[in-house]
C-alpha cells in the first residue's frame, strides 16, 4: 500500500516495491533494532519512491493558472468512500501535491521533514498540501454529487 500511495500508477508501484526490497536486503545489517522493523522497512520504501521521482525528474513545475490561492478549509475525507477510490484520487494529483499530500497527512512527517526530502521550501510544502488537499475535495464533492443523481 505505501508503494500505491506515492506512485501514479500499479506499475510504477511494483517497480518501487522491488526497489525497496533490493535495497532493504542489502541493508538489512544496518537495522539498528531501534524501533520496529516494519517501521524502517517502510522509511526505505518511502525514500525509495522519493528518489525515484528525483532521479528521473518527474517532479514537474504545476501549471498554476487554474489553482486558487490556498485556504486554510480543512478537506473532510471522513466520508463514505471506499479506500480504492480515495487511492485512484491520490494517484490523480500532480507529483509534487501528491507526494507531500502523503508525507504529511498519510506519514506523519512535518513540513519541515518533507522540505528537506523534496528540496523544497516549508512554504511550498504548505502550498502544496493546501492545493493537494483542495483538488481532493473537489473530486470527493464531485464523486458524491454523481452518487447523488444515480
Amino acid at each position: 500500500m505505501v508503494c500505491l500511495k506515492y506512485s501514479r500508477n500499479y506499475e510504477d508501484a511494483e517497480d518501487t516495491l522491488q526497489d525497496s526490497f533490493l535495497t532493504i536486503f542489502k541493508k538489512v545489517d544496518q537495522y539498528a533494532h531501534k524501533g520496529s522493523f516494519e517501521g524502517w522497512m517502510k522509511r526505505i520504501t518511502i525514500h525509495t519512491a522519493l528518489q525515484k521521482y528525483r532521479d528521473k525528474s518527474r517532479l514537474q513545475i504545476v501549471s498554476e493558472e487554474h489553482i486558487k490561492e490556498p485556504s486554510e478549509e480543512v478537506v473532510d475525507l471522513n466520508t463514505m468512500l471506499s479506500v480504492d477510490l480515495l487511492l485512484r484520487l491520490i494517484q490523480q494529483l500532480p507529483d509534487r501535491y501528491r507526494l507531500v499530500f502523503n508525507l504529511y497527512v498519510l506519514d506523519n512527517f512535518s513540513h519541515k521533514e518533507i522540505a528537506a526530502m523534496l528540496e523544497i521550501s516549508e512554504g511550498t510544502s504548505k502550498s502544496n498540501l493546501s492545493r493537494a488537499r483542495q483538488f481532493l475535495k473537489k473530486e470527493v464533492e464531485s464523486h458524491q454529487q454523481k452518487q447523488q443523481e444515480a
